[in-house]
């Protein structure tokens, strides 16, 4: 049976030592992703092209979206994904945020909110419930970005909410999908997501990128969870 990360090794001084070969420095785990990452745009190209149709109907503007992220070493990366909200969406942000206490906690506590008015009507509830939006990232794995699976991809204002933790996520490249999404996704707090990446960092291992993938892949058949919202 492929070992699936216990977050209760995680103690609260993570030591840089303690990370694993294969999410750390591995050519074995990058020869994989490149692998997978080709098998993936096979799969879903015909899902690819529906998708940039769809938004472009839906909305004017592009319908792929690059964020800079931070990924291995610290380096700074253009991350990809399906445009799911309107072309202003930081701005609407910044005034909503400003006007509502309640959902400026909520954002502060996932960095996310469960009703974003933002979102694109249809197509953008259904890409992100799906974690369909994120198909683009695969040409981020192709380009050494990132790996088929490691800790979530995050922005520079968020290292500071990983602590001490946030050594190991630098040590390796953010996934396409992790722990995180594979088990909790936006039904757990940003705490308990930092101590899933920072276990994987730590203990992660060949088998348990196939359960990652697999868990992964069974949510999305049957849609269970609530996405990213």
């Amino acid at each position: 049976m492929a070992h699936r990360p216990d977050v209760s090794r995680l103690d609260d001084t993570p030591d840089i030592s303690a990370t694993s070969s294969w999410t750390r420095n591995s050519r074995g785990k990058r020869v994989f992703d490149v692998g997978f990452a080709m098998l993936m745009i096979l799969l879903f190209l015909p899902v690819f092209v529906t998708i940039l149709v769809a938004i472009v109907l839906t909305d004017r503007g592009p319908a792929i979206y690059a964020h800079t992220r931070i990924g291995k070493g610290g380096r700074k990366f253009q991350c990809y994904k399906f445009r799911t909200m309107v072309l202003d969406a930081d701005t609407r942000l910044d005034a909503l945020l400003a006007l509502n206490p309640h959902l400026q906690a909520e954002w502060e506590g996932t960095r996310k909110l469960k009703e974003d008015p933002r979102i694109l009507p249809y197509i953008g509830s259904a890409l992100r419930r799906s974690s369909l939006d994120e198909l683009p990232q695969i040409l981020n794995v192709l380009k050494g970005d990132m790996s088929i699976v490691g800790p979530r991809p995050i922005v520079e204002d968020e290292l500071k909410y990983y602590g001490v933790a946030q050594h190991l996520y630098l040590q390796v490249r953010p996934g396409l999908t992790g722990p995180w999404q594979a088990t909790e996704r936006s039904d757990s707090s940003y705490s308990k997501r930092v101590k899933l990446d920072a276990t994987y960092v730590q203990s992660g291992s060949f088998a348990t990128d196939l359960q990652v993938i697999w868990t992964t892949a069974r949510k999305f058949v049957t849609l269970s969870g609530r996405g990213a919202y």
